[in-house]
């Protein structure tokens, strides 16, 4: 009923897409000058909001799509895009942090989504639900989408105490890191998409 292989490679896919070490500082500068009770709040509504959107492209995303006329190859180009210019960002420090605002509930929109839930999270669940054979497979699934989510819960709920522990050096020096794998992700997604194109055509 398990399948570590499809477990372990969903869940290290989200982990460098959804970046926890990389989403720490972003959140703590989203939520600044709030009480820590609103913090964890607002910790556990980003994660609900994120699982909620993986969750209805996991379960309908290929119906979502067919409605849209959206290919598979055509999210995955340009999830890979989007992707890649995110990870530019991340690489050369020239990330644009999403400003605090008093109005919006910041929680839900950037972190939520599309910061947690973007593209490149959005047709990896897609993809690897299609490819889940099986009770086994498709619970393994599964099981990776909610162990990622409790990370970044747990990421988000004790930034504070990871701040102080990595220092800024520390998560300057894994951002860089995450911003490499993601760029080669990234560039795979895209090979992977036009490649897919090729053989439809």
């Amino acid at each position: 009923m398990f399948d570590f292989a499809v477990f372990g490679s969903l869940f290290l896919t989200l982990f460098v897409i959804m970046d926890p070490p990389g989403i720490t500082p972003i959140f703590l500068a989203l939520t600044s000058g709030r009480p820590a009770k609103v913090q964890r709040r607002m910790a556990w509504q980003a994660v609900c909001v994120a699982f909620g959107v993986i969750a209805v492209f996991g379960i309908c995303g290929q119906q979502i799509l067919d409605y849209l006329h959206v290919s598979v190859p055509a999210l995955m180009i340009a999830g890979g895009l989007l992707l890649l210019l995110i990870a530019l960002d991340l690489l050369t420090g020239k990330n644009d942090e999403p400003k605090q605002t008093k109005d919006v509930n910041v929680a839900l929109v950037p972190l939520g989504m599309p910061l947690l839930a973007g593209p490149g999270a959005i047709v990896s669940v897609i993809l690897a639900v299609q490819k889940a054979d099986g009770v086994s497979g498709q619970v393994s699934v599964w099981l990776a989408i909610i162990a990622m989510h409790l990370v970044l819960w747990t990421a988000m709920r004790y930034s504070l105490v990871i701040i102080r522990v990595i220092k800024d050096g520390g998560v300057v020096l894994v951002t860089r890191l995450a911003g490499m794998m993601l760029s080669a992700i990234a560039v795979q997604q895209i090979i992977n998409g036009v490649l897919q194109v090729i053989h439809a055509a």
